[in-house]
């Protein structure tokens, strides 16, 4: 059966967080969905991601083919995190589940992959057991005053625990100036030849503290601005500008990228975008452009709430965490922490050997991973 398009109604911000005036005003969100031959209502999975385009995701064809029917969701910020608020990517999802209630699936397996995995953590979480009033920076959305819809089943694929989790892990400790990238501390400098790879105990301990650190530092900034933005400096004839963008440089340093012993696995020494001192700069690369508003939701340490071992402890529904062994990105360690923070025994952690972030060049893995999920999901859901 050939795919379809599905336009599915949401709510926009009231504030401007997507460029396009025509996306906001048609307050459309859209999905691609394959349906199994022969027709069935009896399962969804629906793939997301904060802000991927997933109407072509990998997974959507095997799915179908496998007996369910599978959709790829594109959020209201499809594209474009610049401005992305996590807690508005939860209300997207809620209204991909109704509109696929509306359409008669009788179950909806909610599948978080890759940066999506924080995310569906959070969504299931909060559909569970709202309590979040506000956005970190204290807007809108109320989600305790929303329709969330829970999902009947939850996968996390090839998934880390959070964007602002692997963002830390990614950060440049090394760059003393958030201005000039290439003033660096030598000892904090995982590019540094003296420092490895291999790179020791001692540096790794204070490597990882002070990526922490740095991260703690831009929101403390964040912080001040946001509160500028509330003086009358930034004011002018009564009106002031609700956020400001800003660049982050240095987001592909994290030395497990070139140093293959501190998580062994088969991956190989690169990132997802290629050799790791090039995509510590590229700009299209992790995280790299921003705004206040967006930073405290998405990438803050300590604010951001898409994480995913501290919501996936609020779960009741089984949750399946599916991992490869040469993913560059989402590593192993990542997979245990979410599957051990299940406070339940529905719960299963699948390893696919050889496979790659993206499963480029390997349609038989990914095929693997999606009967390893279809097969889970008929088990636990009846």
């Amino acid at each position: 059966m050939e795919p379809d398009l599905l336009a599915i109604p949401y709510r926009a911000s009231a504030g401007i967080d997507i460029y396009s005036g025509i996306a906001r005003l048609s307050q459309t969100l859209w999905a691609r969905r394959w349906q199994a031959t022969p027709e069935q209502r009896d399962v969804v999975f629906l793939i997301v991601h904060p802000t991927s385009n997933f109407l072509g995701h990998y997974a959507l064809p095997p799915l179908s083919d496998l007996g369910v029917d599978a959709v790829g969701l594109t959020t209201r910020y499809i594209g474009n995190d610049t401005c992305l608020t996590m807690e508005n990517c939860v209300l997207d999802i809620a209204a991909a589940i109704q509109h696929l209630k509306g359409l008669g699936y009788a179950k909806v397996v909610l599948v978080g992959n890759s940066g999506g995995g924080g995310l569906a953590a959070l969504y299931q979480s909060q559909a569970e057991h709202p309590t979040i009033k506000a956005t970190p920076a204290g807007d809108p959305p109320d989600l305790t005053a929303a329709e969330l819809p829970s999902a009947d089943a939850l996968v996390l694929a090839m998934a880390h625990p959070g964007r602002a989790t692997v963002f830390t892990q990614f950060l440049d400790p090394a760059i003393r100036n958030e201005a000039a990238p290439f003033d660096r501390d030598p000892e904090l400098d995982m590019f540094h030849p003296e420092n490895g790879p291999p790179y020791s105990p001692e540096f790794i301990g204070r490597y990882r503290a002070a990526q922490i650190a740095r991260n703690r530092r831009v929101t403390a900034w964040v912080r001040d601005q946001l509160a500028l933005l509330n003086s009358d400096a930034a004011s002018r004839h009564g009106v002031a500008p609700s956020d400001l963008p800003f660049v982050v440089h240095g987001t592909a340093a994290d030395p497990r990228f070139l140093d293959l012993d501190l998580e062994p696995s088969d991956r190989e020494a690169t990132t997802l975008w290629g050799d790791p001192w090039a995509a510590n700069f590229q700009p299209a690369t992790l995280g790299h452009l921003t705004s206040l508003r967006a930073w405290l939701s998405q990438w803050s340490y300590d604010e951001s709430r898409a994480n995913a071992p501290v919501e996936l402890a609020n779960v009741s529904v089984p949750v399946q965490v599916v991992y490869g062994t040469a993913d560059t990105a989402a590593f192993e360690s990542h997979a245990r922490s979410m599957h051990e923070a299940v406070p339940h025994d529905r719960k299963t952690l699948v390893r696919i050997d050889g496979a790659d972030h993206y499963y480029r060049g390997q349609p038989e893995l990914a095929r693997q991973m999606c009967e390893e999920m279809v097969a889970w999901a008929r088990g636990v859901l009846g």
